[in-house]
Parts: structure tokens; sequence; C-alpha cells
């Protein structure tokens, strides 16, 4: 099959769950035989079309800031849709497979493949229905419009996870959507040594204002109190970092909390083989992906019960803890884990890779594959 997947987020020059995504079902699409394109902002020099990871990447216009004043850029959304559609349209398809927010996009590979009678998928990595008030204010209104909108333009529609699939159904009782769950690379994690680094507590994400990593760094002050030496590590880069620095600052924390920027997906996974259990204190996860590679790092994960967060359904009493939206509740689950005995981390140890199981990448891919077959 040719494939074009659709998103402006390309990894690794952009690290997300989504970019991962695609990244990892595109390549192994590829060593299957199929031949796959993947159309987004050029984040590279030179060619603008280039071979990666046996892969063809369309750099369909120039790079700008994915995100102003925290929040996703509407005109880099505009700009990459009205730059995509002619791009898309010289090139012949067997399916077309769009990751549906910023949603713009979504508008350019409708046209494309009506014009083309080419089969469209939605990827749906989540759905905000009603958050988009309290991320936009009243204006969210237009957001909440245009969701609801996009729900309507596709017969074709995959969720990464069945708490995605029950959002959008809500906004769209007609819409039966697919679920294929995001995964990791077992084989490849299983042989990454662990870092040198010594830490108790690891966070990994993108450093904005919904990933409530604040939230964390207090939690960290009450938790200092009883483990002085405890140590953080925060993985990866955005608008909130230099903030979440003079937060650590003012609260004694320097000693306590490394950041380590963006880094290579190796050297996350062997800090987080060093660590002793990894926090994820997001307000809104459509999967919560990083999750899945602690477990089968071997981590126990700390969560919040917040109703956007689908990465507390993964967590159950044998693999960590979910926890309120404060720092009190979220100090004491940390405490709670780093307490635990020998047997309640043996047991942990066999939930984390049990549940990772069940997330390999190669039977995603091939249950992906077998539903654009039967699309094409």
């Amino acid at each position: 099959m040719k494939i074009a997947f659709v998103y402006d987020a390309i990894y690794p020059w952009v690290k997300g769950g989504a970019e991962k995504r695609i990244y990892e079902i595109g390549r192994r699409l590829a060593e299957r035989g199929n031949e796959v394109h993947l159309f987004g902002v050029k984040w590279w020099e030179g060619e603008d079309i280039i071979e990666f990871e046996g892969m063809l990447l369309h750099g369909v216009c120039g790079s700008r800031k994915l995100y102003t004043n925290g929040r996703r850029s509407i005109i880099q959304a505009l700009s990459f849709s009205i730059s995509l559609f002619l791009p898309l349209l010289k090139e012949e398809f067997d399916i077309i497979d769009v990751s549906v927010f910023p949603y713009f996009s979504c508008f350019t590979t409708k046209a494309v493949s009506l014009i083309k009678r080419t089969p469209l998928v939605f990827t749906w990595h989540e759905v905000w229905d009603d958050y988009w008030y309290e991320y936009m204010g009243r204006i969210g209104f237009f957001g909440l419009v245009v969701e609801r909108i996009v729900s309507r333009l596709g017969v074709h529609n995959i969720a990464v996870s069945q708490f995605t699939k029950q959002n959008l159904t809500k906004i769209n009782k007609n819409i039966h959507p697919y679920v294929i769950l995001n995964g990791v690379d077992l084989d490849q994690i299983n042989v990454i040594p662990p870092s040198s680094d010594e830490l108790d507590i690891v966070f990994a994400g993108r450093l904005i204002k919904e990933k409530n990593v604040d939230l964390l760094i207090e939690a960290l002050s009450l938790v200092k109190k009883k483990i002085p030496d405890i140590m953080l590590g925060i993985i990866g880069e955005g608008v909130e970092k230099s903030k979440l620095q003079i937060r650590c600052r003012n609260a004694g924390l320097d000693e306590n909390v490394r950041f380590y920027g963006f880094i290579e997906y190796e050297r996350l996974i062997g800090l987080m083989k060093s660590s002793k259990l990894f926090v994820l204190p997001s307000m809104r996860e459509g999967f919560g992906m990083v999750v899945i590679e602690a477990f089968t790092c071997g981590l126990p994960v700390v969560t919040i019960n917040s109703p956007m967060n689908a990465a507390k359904y993964f967590i159950t009493e044998n693999n960590g803890v979910v926890v309120e939206n404060n720092p009190i509740s979220l100090a004491t689950g940390i405490m709670q884990l780093l307490n635990s005995d020998k047997t309640y981390w043996k047991k942990i140890s066999q939930e984390t890779e049990k549940t990772s199981r069940y997330f390999d990448w190669e039977s995603i891919v091939t249950s992906l594959q077998n539903k654009y077959g039967r699309l094409s």
C-alpha cells in the first residue's frame, strides 16, 4: 500500500505522543514493504522531501512556533493546512491518515480525498469538548464547534484509546470509531541499560501548563521535609520551563531537581530505569504513552484524578496510584510508593511487566495495516 500520514509536527524534530505514534507506525509499515509518506512542517534543513527511516517526509511549509502564549498557534495550523493542499493533491495514495488536532488539516485532507477518491482516516488522539472553554475562555466556543464539525467529516475514525472513543461518541452519537492503541518498543526498551544518574522520581513531557509540573514541584517541597535528598528529573522543553526553574529556586529545590531538556529516547529510557517511580501530574492526556514506557521500565506511576486524564485508567493497585489534584495528595502518593516494602515492589515489577505486553508496537501495526487493507 501507498500510505500518507498528515500531521504538522514530525518526530524527532518535535517530540510528543502523537509524533512518536506516527513515527513508530510509519517506519514499521515501511519495513513491511509499504510506501509510507508523512506530510508535515519542514523542520529540517535542505530539500523539501527527504527519506528518513524508510519513509518519505514532505515539508510542505517552513517551520514556525507550534505554541503562542502557551497555546497551539492558530496561525501555524492554518498555514500548514493551506500549504498542504497542493503537495498532497499531486500524489496518488491508497489511504490517507490525518491526525485530527489541530483540525484545519482535516478540511484539507477531506477535500483531497474527495477529489482523488482516496479513503480517508481521521485519527483522534483526544477529544476536548467543553474543555475548550477552560483552554480559551469564551472564544473556546469556536474550538468546540470546529471539533464537532470535524467529527462529522469522516466515515472512518480511529481513536487511540477507549477513553478517547468514549469522548468522541459523546460529541457525535452517530460515529463508530475503531480503537487502535499507542504502543511501546519492548525489544528496544529491554536492551537499554539504566543511566548512572541517581533519581528517585522522573517526569517526561512537554513543559506546558496542562502538564501541571508546578504541582509536582509543590509536592516535592513537602516530600523533601521527609526525604531531604529526594531527587527529581524533569525531561522536556516548553514555554513553562523558565517559570518552573524559578519556582524550584524559590522553593529551595535547586539541589533536588535536574532539568534535562529534550533528550534522545535511549537516554530517556535509561533515566527511567535508574529511577524509582514516574509521576505524571497532567490535567489532560488523550492516552499517556509515557506511562506505558514507564511500566516497561518497571516503574510504578503516580498520576492525578483529572476528568481529561486518560492515563489514570492504566493504573491499578499494583502498578501505581491515582491522587487528587493538590500538592498534599500528590506528595502522599509519592511517599506511599517510595516507602513500600519489598513485597509490594515485587508485585509492582510483575504487574508493570504484565501491563506493558498489551502495548507492543508490532501487534498494533498489524491491526492498523489490516484496517487500512479493508478500506483501500
